[in-house]
């Protein structure tokens, strides 16, 4: 089976939900994207550091260097107060464009 294409728009809304549950360095978020999709969507760096750092410049993201699982250093991530109210607005934002496309496709 193809892999999917990460939708548009969505990938910050999978960075800020993976991270609700536990900080987190990049590497990780790849790691857990790939497995709470069951294998559909893969990140590549390019696409995730960009998104990663423009979140911590916007505040919704706080980042701190500290040793992995394998004692190398790795900057790890974690949500603002301001990075959950985005993540609540991206929430609310994806339920009303999943309710309308799942309304079209079906004909309903």
């Amino acid at each position: 089976m193809e892999k999917l294409d990460i939708p548009q728009g969505t990938v910050d809304l999978m960075i800020l939900t993976i991270l609700s549950r536990e900080p987190m360095h990049g590497f990780g978020i790849s790691q857990r994207l790939t497995l709470l999709s069951q294998d559909q969507f893969r990140v590549n760096p390019g696409s995730l550091f960009p998104s990663l750092y423009r979140l911590e410049q916007d505040g919704k993201l706080k980042a701190e260097w500290r040793a992995t699982e394998n004692n190398r250093r790795a900057k790890y991530y974690r949500l603002t107060a301001s990075g959950r109210r985005q993540l609540e607005q991206h929430r609310e934002r994806w339920k009303r464009v999943s309710f309308a496309v799942t309304r079209v496709v079906e004909g309903a």
